[in-house]
């Protein structure tokens, strides 16, 4: 199937492994070229020169590009002006899962919290939106199915997954028809140093029997199986879509929302 997607400009941040490389993965199928961007640098350039040995240095470049800094931002806005010209495609993917159990966390943990899972996709939106109006691109925010009902994950983490939600909605209603925005909201997700594997390490019966009692399908998601959907959604098959969040979960939240 022709996604429409080759020749394709596509940033993805949060890119170096797990969900945000397999985006980067499934775009590089469909004949696009990516940018990779992540914090640290040693993952994010060995992914780099997996990409390249796979489908050419030609087609993926990386930057390593703390996404809370806006300065560090309009550098690699600048970077990415220099060596493509324009940008159809962003994908905001940074966000990590370390939270604080606490009811109500304390001003500094909160403030933690919604540096690592909101802050970033708030500010390379404000970055790279006057690139994506001028090419009347795709914008596509990974959230999570956190930030759409309480299912006793940490209200911190909770309530910045929301937060992601309802800044896509909002500015995809100001934005159509130039600009589509969606999100995607993922269940639970498997790879290697995700923090599901490290539980598992810990304690795999329990994380068994959690998988079991509440995810219908029985199993983890895959970053592959997420990464099928944000092409899709950020393909011309998806082009009558826009403030939409496409939940995939195996089911676990059927009969919540």
């Amino acid at each position: 199937m022709d996604l429409g997607l080759i020749g394709k400009k596509v940033l993805i941040t949060g890119a170096s492994r797990g969900i945000g490389l397999s985006i980067a993965k499934e775009f590089l199928k469909e004949r696009a070229k990516v940018c990779i961007v992540s914090r640290g640098s040693e993952s994010l350039f060995e992914s780099e020169q997996e990409l390249q040995k796979n489908y050419g240095m030609e087609n993926v470049f990386a930057s390593q590009c703390d996404c809370t800094k806006v300065e560090l931002l309009n550098n690699l806005r600048k970077e990415i002006e220099n060596k493509w010209g324009c940008l159809d495609i962003v994908v905001a993917n940074v966000g990590d899962g370390c939270s604080v159990s606490d009811s109500l966390p304390n001003n500094d943990d909160w403030q933690r919290t919604w540096d690592s899972n909101f802050e970033p996709t708030l500010q390379t939106a404000r970055t790279f939106l006057p690139m994506l109006e001028k090419s009347c691109g795709v914008l596509l925010f990974i959230s999570s199915i956190a930030g759409i009902e309480a299912f006793g994950a940490p209200t911190d983490y909770s309530t910045a997954k929301t937060a992601v939600i309802a800044l896509a909605k909002n500015i995809a209603r100001k934005l159509a028809p130039i600009v589509r925005v969606n999100v995607i909201a993922p269940g639970n997700v498997y790879f290697e140093g995700s923090p599901w594997d490290e539980k598992i390490k810990k304690d795999k019966v329990s994380v068994d029997r959690i998988i079991e009692a509440t995810v219908p399908m029985n199993r983890f998601a895959t970053p592959e199986e997420v990464a099928n959907s944000a092409v899709f959604l950020c393909s011309d098959r998806a082009k009558f879509i826009t403030g939409a969040t496409l939940v995939v979960d195996g089911g676990q939240t059927v009969g919540v929302l």
